[in-house]
């Protein structure tokens, strides 16, 4: 559970996650055997079909969540079944104390169920005078050690095989291996009893089915089928989240949550109950059950036109397993109840701000959560929201204020840029980096150097130097952001230089500014709606036949969220929407829309491998153009491994989280090394700084170029 008071105290909590190597490689191994075996089980299917149909599914079962509830407690009713309403988890834990006081049960025996957690159950059972032994494998693990889960599918992933054994050793009395096999007989050995000796079963369930008034349970233990079935007394505890019109709703659910939760095409058991059944431990024979449906907050979220969508969470816990923050720290320390990005949006809802408020900072943006989401959920922008939120009711820090009044005046960021450019002399090297960083940083942030602000800005030298094309066969627009603009023109100038060539004739509106991405990074929703409006307002969409950036970042945020941002401004939204339409990245346009060819470019024979800007290979879907670019181009590509995980900057978060920026910095640039190459390529100008700047601390011969310089360079 999630108890830092303030950022700092949370930061260094999360060292702790950093300083333990098994932890870390076993979330590494984890991750990397998950991608490879989601793979495999989605192999062949239209997965991204199949993730709409259930997005679809669950917002019409949110929608009319109270008809279904009443038609889930009727046909469940009449089977036989007890329902219950729980407007909060203490209301939910009290029923079930009062069913096992009123049946007379003592010993209870449960299934695992985040839903459970949540509400802390077990703690007001056991307060209660009742015996809970949990039965899955990794949940009775954590029990014995008085934790919470670390994964809402493997709770106790964050634990090696001999702490476990130590743990076992210690609640037997007898000394036991280490050997996984053994240490599953030994945990079967012990709980066997206490099925049998258990009053009462508590499961959660996977699904409610208001069509049948029935429940299903998803699980690869058989546990829940034990725990439902062996004691007298069944309680399910679930949210009503889970409730679906019907079992056609359910059975699509499950061809993508095992799938998305461990790589298996299906659970080792899907259990479904319908009515109370036989039940030979009970006197008359017939067991009986309970339902108990929580509310929490959920019927809120149900209400709320943006968090609605969280409603499509089916539990798989995917959001975590592709995380690369949730790689290095694990659930514990990304997480209060519920982990990973999910967890970071249910913790402001279920459990308050104060849990939640470290919690949604450590999020990169990277939007590896929202391309795996079984239920389609914009993730990012969620947890965006929340900390725009949280900082709305508890005050903005000092650092976002300055930067949202300096990003809100273009002409006054401008300058303060151009006069960084003097300022910097003194500690500037002729190589384009600072040789040391201020004091005002700490040492934290030395894993990487930091470059100098350019001598003439792009739109300085585009004044200079707009080229004339004479029979243009397209007109576009070039947004350049603030990076390309004063740190790294020569990547804008690269392009200039390629697009006249083949006969493109190119506007710069000199209105333009920053893109806005940092401010919203920050929480500053305020700040970056007004830079949006201002760049809106610098382009006119239906001039172009395209709108070029060469920031993967600017594109994803032009594309994608101006459109959002000025929802509540009619006219200015039709601008947005015609605006986001042109948008292409710099590598799509030149590969798929110009068509260069491999003639074009002298063959160099240098090898290049690649680094996918998280933006672009999710923000965007392209993973294919800028790589046939580098072969085009005269390279010889060579694959790198995880191209596609994140470099660590995430703009504003590298400052705010710096050991967690360098130790994925660290990594991404070991697997580069690894390639043999002598060139990085990328296409988004915050990925070069990280990339450049960790790589001339390491002392490193590796040139980083975007792709818009090689191909520059190369043509004929």
């Amino acid at each position: 559970m999630q108890n830092a008071k303030d950022l700092k105290e949370y930061r260094k909590e999360m060292q702790e996650s950093l300083d333990n190597e098994f932890l870390r490689t076993t979330l590494d191994n984890f991750a990397v055997a998950y991608k490879a075996g989601r793979a495999n089980a989605f192999k062949d299917m239209d997965v991204r079909g199949l993730i709409n149909d259930i997005a679809h599914s669950k917002d019409v079962a949110g929608e009319n969540f109270e008809a279904l509830y009443k038609e889930f407690k009727e046909n469940a009713e009449t089977a036989g079944i007890h329902v219950h309403y729980a407007k909060t988890g203490d209301e939910a834990n009290q029923i079930i104390a009062q069913i096992a006081k009123d049946t007379d049960c003592k010993k209870i025996v449960k299934s695992k169920s985040m839903t459970a957690e949540e509400t802390l159950l077990n703690h007001d059972l056991e307060d209660a005078g009742l015996e809970v032994t949990e039965t899955d494998l990794g949940e009775w693990i954590i029990q014995l050690r008085h934790e919470g889960p670390s994964h809402m599918v493997m709770p106790a992933i964050h634990l090696s095989r001999y702490q476990v054994g130590d743990l076992f050793t210690e609640v037997t009395g007898k000394h036991q291996d280490a050997e996984i096999e053994k240490l599953v007989k030994v945990a079967r050995r012990e709980l066997r009893q206490k099925y049998v000796e258990a009053d009462m079963g508590i499961t959660g369930a996977n699904f409610a089915v208001a069509e049948t008034g029935g429940i299903g349970l998803v699980t690869n233990e058989g546990n829940a089928r034990l725990v439902s079935t062996l004691p007298r007394v069944h309680v399910a505890l679930m949210g009503i989240d889970k409730l679906l019109p019907s079992l056609h709703d359910a059975l699509r659910i499950l061809k993508v949550l095992p799938r998305n939760a461990t790589g298996q095409q299906i659970t080792s058991y899907v259990t479904w109950i319908t009515g109370a059944n036989e039940c030979l431990s009970a006197e008359d024979g017939k067991k009986e059950i309970h339902y108990v449906v929580l509310d929490n907050g959920r019927s809120e979220l149900l209400k709320d036109p943006l968090f609605s969508q969280v409603n499509r969470c089916v539990r798989c816990g995917a959001c975590a397993n592709v995380c690369p923050v949730y790689r290095l720290v694990g659930g514990h320390k990304m997480g209060h109840i519920y982990i990973g990005a999910i967890g970071l949006i249910l913790t402001y809802f279920f459990h308050g701000k104060d849990k939640a408020k470290n919690l949604v900072q450590n999020c990169i943006n990277c939007e590896a959560c929202k391309d795996v989401c079984a239920g389609g959920i914009d993730l990012p922008r969620l947890i965006k929201e929340i900390h725009a939120r949280i900082q709305d009711e508890d005050g903005h820090p000092l650092p976002s204020i300055l930067l949202s009044k300096v990003l809100r005046n273009r002409k006054l960021f401008h300058t303060l840029l151009r006069t960084a450019k003097w300022g910097q002399k003194p500690v500037a090297e002729k190589d384009g980096f600072i040789r040391h960083l201020p004091m005002i940083f700490s040492k934290e942030h030395s894993f990487r150097a930091l470059p100098t602000i350019a001598e003439k800005p792009f739109r300085d030298w585009w004044k200079e130097n707009r080229p004339v094309v004479e029979k243009p066969k397209l007109r576009v627009a070039l947004f350049s952001g603030c990076v390309q603009d004063f740190v790294y023109p020569e990547q804008m100038q690269a392009a200039v230089e390629l697009f006249a060539a083949n006969n493109v004739t190119m506007e710069y509106p000199m209105e333009q500014s920053c893109c806005g991405l940092p401010v919203q990074m920050m929480g500053e929703m305020e700040a970056s709606r007004d830079v949006a409006k201002q760049n809106l307002r610098a382009f006119e969409p239906e001039a172009y036949d395209y709108i070029i950036t060469l920031c993967a970042s600017c594109a994803a945020h032009l594309k994608h969220n101006y459109p959002k941002l000025v929802m509540d401004r009619p006219a200015l939204k039709y601008r947005a929407d015609a605006f986001a339409d042109k948008i292409i990245d710099y590598s799509s346009f030149v590969n798929d829309v110009l068509k260069v060819k491999k003639s074009d470019f002298k063959e160099s024979n240098e090898k290049a491998t690649y680094h996918a800007p998280c933006h672009l290979c999710r923000g965007l879907d392209v993973h294919e153009a800028p790589r046939q670019l580098i072969e085009k181009g005269g390279m010889e590509y060579v694959e790198c491994t995880e191209e596609e995980v994140c470099c660590g900057f995430g703009g504003t978060f590298s400052m705010k989280f710096p050991e967690l920026s360098a130790e994925l910095l660290n990594k991404k640039l070991n697997n580069v090394e690894a390639t043999g190459a002598t060139t990085l390529l990328t296409d988004c100008p915050g990925c070069i700084m990280q990339l450049r700047g960790g790589l001339k601390t390491r002392g490193s011969k590796i040139k980083v170029k975007h792709v818009s310089e090689v191909l520059a360079e190369n043509k004929k």
